[in-house]
């Protein structure tokens, strides 16, 4: 028997029924015997089990505010009122209220598709498959769609939307940055497909999620300081992430008639082709170099120098190209840690025998293994004690006009792209896709970028207003911000009125009401 309210020797019961429902019912205790005052309503989801809470409480608010002990007339016509109401008289509002509100006021309200802004607040949300958000907006929204319609859209959006959406999308970070984009970040992630089968797009390659197995494409993003979004597009699943840059940065400069910003990426955009290029086209970039692969005379300077704790050297390596390096004692016990890490599950491996020749390559601490002898494979220590001394040491290839550490600084915003894959594959679930075609592939990153911007957005205003909501908590907030709709027994109009917020929820709709 619960018991989360109580007043006066009445309190709410929630019964679990045969049917697997549960009956909301207002209960009065007296002289030692419990009655059953009134049964507000069956439920079957927690949404509707909590609709059906809150009225609960409101009728033992009623009954304990009552001055007389008879019934008066008012009181029998809100009991009415009450009586007439259904679990459809109360939706959920809040995603819409919070996330509809900042949807409009970054401008992709002048997208006129209205599915279009259900699917990317139900994204935001309830991050789910396609028939899920269909059986969300129809509980929750009040909203029917087909979901024939839905995958139908997703047919024709890509190539009706994807250009309006990161138009509106870059105008809302030009305005963010104050009209000054003269740095961006650029990267990658693979997103991988729970169908075994490849296609023209689909392909298996290298996984960074590890899923080396499914098919899967690379999405390439576009953002600008602190993470607001620019721009992104999508590769096939077997392209080398190297060969992305170019031809993705020179689309987004010239649709966007960017003035050559400095490009930042990290190692894995690293090669030579790429630099020569990007000199050709007169880019400044910041590259994340991989300073174990330099030649042994660069590798002999770095280590000679013996870098301690913020120390920065520079070498020269052809032009006005240099290679900044510098040393941090956070990062050092960072690399020692993962290195560690990695050697134990090399061990683990080893003891179960799941190690073959195919293991033998120089991807990440599989370096660390040899061949002993035709079949027995074992760990090169030595290699592992020797590599210790480049725990710490950190490089960047850079023709940028900016001092050292200016470029060092800059390098390490890209966390911020970092955190957004981290974002679209954790809060709103890009991956796995479940899709199959290609039209509606690029359809739910359009969707998933254009949730992303939004996103970002509220995350700006809440650290403006020093709020200690974050973003997750923030979206399960309005899950729970709820609006009555009832029609007045004598004039019979029908009015809707927003329910009692409790304090976070409260908090979180004057921070958006104020800022838009």
């Amino acid at each position: 028997m619960g018991v989360p309210f109580v007043f006066l020797g009445m309190f709410i019961r929630k019964k679990k029924n045969i049917s697997g429902s549960t009956s909301v019912q207002l209960i009065l205790k007296s002289s030692g015997k419990y009655k059953v005052l009134k049964t507000i309503g069956c439920g079957t989801t927690e949404q509707e089990i909590q609709k059906l809470t809150y009225l609960g409480k409101q009728e033992i608010e009623r009954l304990s505010n009552q001055s007389k002990l008879f019934v008066s007339e008012s009181d029998t016509i809100v009991d009415q009122v009450f009586s007439a109401l259904e679990n459809a008289s109360i939706k959920t509002v809040g995603p819409e209220i919070i996330f509809g509100k900042i949807y409009d006021s970054i401008g992709f309200n002048a997208i006129r598709e209205e599915l279009f802004r259900h699917l990317v607040i139900a994204r935001l949300v309830f991050p789910l498959s396609k028939l899920k958000t269909v059986e969300y907006l129809y509980r929750y929204q009040g909203v029917f769609l087909d979901i024939d319609a839905v995958y139908r859209f997703h047919d024709k959006l890509n190539n009706k939307l994807k250009d309006k959406v990161e138009q509106i999308a870059y105008s809302h970070t030009l305005k963010t940055l104050q009209n000054n984009i003269s740095i961006v970040f650029y990267d990658m992630t693979t997103i991988y497909f729970e169908a075994s089968d490849e296609d023209d797009l689909r392909k298996t390659g290298f996984s960074k999620d590890g899923k080396h197995q499914n098919p899967q494409i690379f999405l390439g993003l576009l953002v600008g300081l602190g993470g607001y979004a620019i721009g992104y597009d999508i590769f096939e699943g077997n392209t080398y992430e190297g060969h992305t840059l170019i031809p993705f940065i020179e689309k987004t400069t010239k649709k966007f008639n960017l003035n050559k910003p400095i490009v930042v990426a990290d190692a894995g955009l690293l090669s030579n082709s790429n630099i020569k290029t990007l000199q050709e086209k007169n880019y400044e970039y910041i590259i994340g170099a991989r300073i174990k692969n330099e030649p042994d005379l660069i590798k002999d300077k770095i280590l000679d120098k013996q870098l301690e704790e913020g120390q920065v050297m520079r070498i020269k390596k052809q032009d006005d190209i240099r290679l900044i390096v510098n040393y941090s004692t956070k990062r050092a016990a960072k690399d020692k840690h993962n290195r560690e890490r990695g050697l134990k599950r090399l061990e683990k491996q080893i003891r179960t025998g799941k190690l073959t020749k195919s293991n033998i390559n120089n991807r990440g601490y599989n370096k660390y293994l040899k061949m002993d002898g035709e079949i027995s494979i074992k760990i090169d220590y030595e290699k592992f004690n020797t590599d210790q001394v480049w725990d710490g040491l950190k490089g960047y290839i850079t023709n940028a006009r900016l001092k050292d550490k200016q470029i060092i600084e800059n390098y390490k915003n890209l966390w911020h792209i970092e955190r957004a894959f981290r974002m679209s594959k954790t809060d709103l679930r890009i991956r796995p896709i479940y899709h199959r075609l290609r039209d509606r592939i690029e359809a739910h990153i359009c969707i998933s970028f254009t949730a992303y911007c939004i996103y970002k957005e509220l995350e700006r205003v809440l650290n403006k207003e020093k709020s200690t909501l974050s973003i997750k908590k923030s979206a399960e907030l309005t899950q729970n911000m709820y609006q009555i709709t009832y029609t007045l027994p004598e004039s019979k109009h029908t009015k809707s009125k927003l329910l009692k917020m409790d304090d976070l929820q409260a908090e979180l709709y004057q921070i958006v009401m104020k800022n838009y």
